[in-house]
């Protein structure tokens, strides 16, 4: 597909299958390639007070471009229960659609992803967390983080 290249070319990108993929932070050219190639919904995990790791105007620029957005900030430092539940009401209320997710370097957002995959979808664990490992090995907040959920979150 044309442009593919583009959207490949956002940092740390995967695709993990036909209708959702992950990434860092997408460019104003990359968010524009993802519209042209059927993504109708953005949802940023990263803050927006770094200018360093976040795209000014980005919620603007998404909706201008004909997709919702979504901006769950998760403090890499502390990501909380909240945060979780949120991205997971999220990913369930739009689960019909082609959706992007990001954050500043794609660690948030496959943290997260993985224990959706594990305690919403029933994934094995391996499986779930398969695109996290791609990317990174979590530090100790986030493995103790992951490890909380994993043994005492009760699949409802």
């Amino acid at each position: 597909m044309a442009g593919m290249d583009k959207i490949t070319g956002i940092y740390n990108f995967l695709p993990i299958d036909d209708s959702l993929s992950t990434s860092g932070q997408p460019s104003e050219e990359q968010i524009r390639e993802l519209a042209a190639v059927g993504y109708e919904i953005v949802i940023n995990l990263a803050l927006h007070d770094d200018l360093r790791y976040s795209l000014p105007g980005e919620k603007a620029l998404v909706e201008g471009l004909g997709m919702a957005y979504i901006h769950i900030p998760v403090r890499f430092d502390n990501p909380t229960e909240d945060d979780l539940l949120a991205f997971f009401r999220t990913m369930e209320k739009h689960e019909n659609m082609k959706i992007h997710l990001h954050c500043a370097a794609n660690m948030r957002v496959t943290a997260f992803l993985g224990l959706y995959r594990r305690l919403k979808q029933g994934k094995p664990e391996n499986e779930a967390f398969e695109p996290m490992r791609s990317v990174w090995e979590p530090n100790d907040v986030w493995s103790t983080f992951i490890h909380n959920f994993v043994t005492e979150y009760t699949v409802d």
